[in-house]
């Protein structure tokens, strides 16, 4: 059976138009900036937020599709996750697993034994009997991913799961909810704002701004081809939008960018940071995309250190160029400065609009 939702909710000025397939067995990752309609399409699809118009449906089975039908969320056959988890503090991890088949009529006995699995499952056995505030931070998501799981639910979504976490347990978190998903059977929505747990958990992924799709596809697809500015941050990549003739695209402030394939058309145009190098004077050989660029920013970025860069007239705005720390030092880098940035032509890569 497959997820259909069909979102249109207004609020205020704000409206979502979504159009959503969740498969079974398939993790879809919903990503967009702050405001780009998440959290309002993941309640919505929960329940907690009834749409103004469309519809969502599992299969023949119909969730909401305004005016007539709405089931409520304990009558959707879902599990959540939350950011916050959400575990009960005065009930036991065993109770807090055991919650949600007990909400829905499951014998004591019977709901504690399904708990004590799928603790078991989740490798916190030992914990059965200790309140969430014992735990770390992991195992508060692995326990509130066992209660999600213990009601067997159609359909599992994820707010931001990984979001509570310091950056020491995330790494080894990620990668046991990804050992957990891949053992599901049933359909999994991920809302995210991190392009790392997108791309590492979901097979597919849907990305949002302003309440509407901008692209949507599996994550090498997304990642090598960015269609917004936002997806081109998101996955770290320069991008510009032109018109190609032969080697050289013009961009629309009439600068250009010299590629290594000729192409035709309205094309974009994508290449990593790492691929733009910096020097205080025009280097010699006569790079082809060599221009003068002011800096305009400078972060640190795990082991690099990106620098931003106007190259406006001649070449592209908002330039990102990765370089190490010694050649910070050996640049005497300082924003307004003016270097002059070059662009490897076989590292520039264009595809159509």
């Amino acid at each position: 059976m497959t997820l259909y939702a069909d979102l249109q909710v207004t609020r205020g000025a704000f409206a979502l138009s979504l159009d959503l397939t969740v498969e079974p067995g398939e993790v879809v990752a919903l990503l967009g900036p702050n405001g780009a309609g998440k959290t309002t399409a993941l309640r919505a699809i929960a329940g907690l937020l009834a749409l103004d118009g469309g519809r969502i449906a599992l299969d023949s089975s119909v969730w909401d599709e305004p005016p007539r039908t709405f089931r409520s969320p304990d009558r959707r056959p879902i599990g959540v996750v939350f950011q916050d988890y959400l575990l009960f503090n005065h009930l036991s991890c065993l109770e807090n697993v055991a919650f949600g088949l007990r909400a829905r009529g499951v014998e004591k006995q019977t709901a504690r034994s399904e708990a004590a699995r799928w603790l078991e499952t989740v490798g916190l056995s030992e914990y059965a009997r200790t309140r969430p505030r014992a735990l770390s931070g992991g195992q508060a998501q692995r326990v509130a991913l066992a209660r999600a799981l213990a009601t067997d639910p159609e359909l599992l979504l994820l707010d931001e799961p990984l979001a509570a976490l310091d950056a020491s347990t995330t790494l080894h978190v990620r990668a046991e909810l990804g050992q957990h998903l891949h053992r599901f059977e049933g359909r999994t929505l991920l809302v995210t704002h991190d392009p790392l747990d997108a791309m590492v958990l979901a097979d597919r992924l849907v990305i949002i701004e302003n309440g509407q799709v901008v692209q949507e596809g599996k994550p090498t697809e997304v990642a090598h081809r960015p269609r917004t500015n936002y997806v081109a941050q998101l996955v770290g990549l320069n991008l510009y939008r032109g018109t190609a003739t032969n080697t050289t695209v013009t961009l629309p402030e009439g600068a250009t960018i010299t590629l290594a394939e000729p192409a035709t058309g309205p094309v974009h145009v994508a290449f990593p940071p790492t691929a733009v190098s910096l020097y205080p004077t025009a280097p010699g050989g006569s790079p082809r995309n060599t221009w003068p660029a002011v800096v305009t920013g400078i972060e640190q970025h795990a082991h690099t250190v990106r620098v931003r860069l106007n190259a406006s007239p001649t070449g592209p705005a908002d330039l990102l160029a990765d370089i190490t720390p010694a050649a910070v030092a050996d640049l005497h880098l300082s924003p307004g400065q003016t270097l002059q940035a070059t662009l490897k032509a076989t590292e520039v890569h264009t595809y159509p609009v």
